[in-house]
């Protein structure tokens, strides 16, 4: 048996937590439970702020999964499942970089990318 080693870096730290965020980084989340309930809400993360119910787990969880931000890609096959009727876009800045997303649960992919900003989206149907 050998001893404990050193973990090898990984490959990619595209969506790594440990790239901050720019103090001038503003989003703002505009989320549709699907049955008449609309909230808007601002997240600043340098530091977390805004008007956002969580902005620490918010930050949290776009510093885990930002590539959730991206869409999903058109030749990626995904589980045909509906999730409900909920959708939320993001816009502003991440990173120093335009945000324009769209969220929703209308396949397994686009379930995967909620899920995946949990904290930042709410619960589903909530």
């Amino acid at each position: 048996m050998s001893g404990p080693s050193e973990p090898s870096p990984s490959p990619s730290t595209s969506g790594a937590p440990t790239a901050q965020p720019s103090p001038g980084d503003e989003l703002t989340i505009r989320y549709d439970n699907g049955n008449g309930t609309v909230s808007t809400w601002t997240l600043t993360c340098a530091p977390a702020g805004g008007n956002h119910p969580d902005p620490k787990a918010a930050c949290a969880a776009l510093q885990s999964h930002e590539e959730a931000l991206q869409p999903v890609p058109p030749d990626r096959a995904c589980t045909e499942q509906y999730g409900g009727p909920d959708t939320a876009t993001i816009t502003g800045t991440w990173r120093g970089q335009p945000v324009n997303s769209i969220l929703s649960r209308t396949n397994g992919c686009e379930i995967g990318r909620w899920d995946a900003l949990a904290g930042l989206l709410p619960r589903a149907g909530t």
